[in-house]
């Protein structure tokens, strides 16, 4: 038994009948019905039930099929392999990123990416909710939670950069209502809320886990906070940030650029909320295609370092003057 002939099997059973097994081999149909008893003859089996009005494979058939499947992906994972390894990379790459890193972050890299390697395309979608990436036909996603069930024989997981979530204000509302001494007192401070990942009624959102280091020891705070305003939307929360309506956490990523020029400072600049980093997740599968493997590599030397947290804005412990 050869190649061709599980590409045989599998064309008869697609297709339903002999004739049209035989158009989408580009034979006849006597030669797919002489194969065929070839084949049944050499096994000493029926693999397929034949009527005048359909071709049906029997158990044994579809066992057979079934390893037909898995083998003629073996076939094209190698030639795929040894065609990348003696060209440059081409083809096309889905990816999946939440929307603000994917648009601050993950755009600028892949077009950088895509200029490096312009044979590839690549399709960015930013989505809210890890979406089915098998089902949908995604090569991986950029994420930065856990995901909810995830068992790791089952996906392929690279943390790509260390996140966090800090505590800030604008310098008007801190000198307005003066700043926070320890994590407690943020319960008597407006702080904005952030309820994203869909809302779900029952997590909340107003519960802060805070760590914070003590010289060599690390310290968990759970502080209980309110605010009279609150978003699904990081975005506008930070804009109410700006415009000094409260304290916010947020990634250091998304508020790099205000804290550098002095819009936002830090609030406890020794604590932070680890719960956000950054990880490339994907199906696990047996061989990436070396076209991924070269965007994962890139993307983790783009971002292992950090480069939301360049300059001493961004450093904890650092609080500067209000601009003017």
């Amino acid at each position: 038994m050869d190649r061709s002939d599980l590409e045989l099997v599998l064309a008869i059973r697609q297709h339903g009948s002999l004739s049209s097994a035989a158009r989408a081999l580009h034979v006849t149909p006597p030669v797919i019905t002489k194969r065929l008893a070839a084949l049944e003859s050499q096994l000493r089996v029926q693999l397929f039930q034949r009527t005048t009005r359909k071709v049906s494979p029997t158990a044994d058939g579809d066992a057979l099929c079934e390893h037909a499947q898995a083998l003629l992906r073996g076939f094209q994972q190698a030639e795929a392999e040894l065609r990348e390894r003696q060209s440059e990379p081409t083809g096309l790459i889905r990816l999946a990123a939440t929307f603000g890193f994917g648009r601050l972050w993950v755009g600028p890299a892949v077009a950088e990416f895509q200029q490096r390697y312009p044979r590839l395309q690549i399709q960015l979608h930013l989505v809210e909710h890890l979406p089915d990436l098998t089902v949908e036909g995604y090569d991986g996603a950029i994420w930065l939670w856990n995901v909810p069930g995830q068992r790791a024989g089952e996906w392929i997981s690279k943390r790509l950069a260390r996140n966090q979530r800090v505590l800030v204000a604008s310098p008007a509302y801190l000198q307005t209502h003066g700043e926070p001494a320890s994590a407690d007192d943020l319960a008597q401070h407006q702080c904005l809320v952030v309820r994203e990942n869909g809302g779900d009624p029952a997590q909340r959102f107003d519960h802060w886990t805070l760590q914070s280091s003590q010289g060599r020891r690390k310290a968990l705070h759970r502080v209980t906070v309110k605010g009279a305003l609150s978003s699904n939307s990081g975005e506008l929360v930070r804009d109410w940030c700006l415009a000094g309506q409260g304290i916010m956490l947020r990634s250091l990523w998304d508020i790099a650029a205000a804290l550098q020029n002095g819009e936002l400072v830090r609030v406890l600049p020794d604590h932070a909320m680890a719960d956000a980093d950054i990880h490339w997740l994907a199906p696990w599968q047996a061989r990436t295609p070396k076209r991924v493997r070269l965007l994962i590599d890139f993307l983790h030397n783009r971002f292992h370092g950090e480069p939301w947290k360049i300059g001493p804005a961004l450093k904890p412990g650092v609080v500067h003057a209000p601009p003017g």
